[in-house]
């Protein structure tokens, strides 16, 4: 479980600094949301 929330924070960050090379920041916000949640359920997910 830790291997795929690293993995999808990772990724997570790797686009948003993409972004905010593209001046996107509404978008590199997003994505680092995105991945935040995603990374929370699999957190509480796995607890159950």
């Amino acid at each position: 479980m830790y291997q795929i929330m690293y993995l999808t924070l990772f990724n997570a960050v790797t686009d948003a600094l993409a972004a905010l090379e593209a001046q996107n920041i509404g978008q590199a916000k997003d994505l680092l949301v995105t991945a935040q949640q995603v990374c929370e359920e699999l957190y509480l997910d796995a607890e159950e």
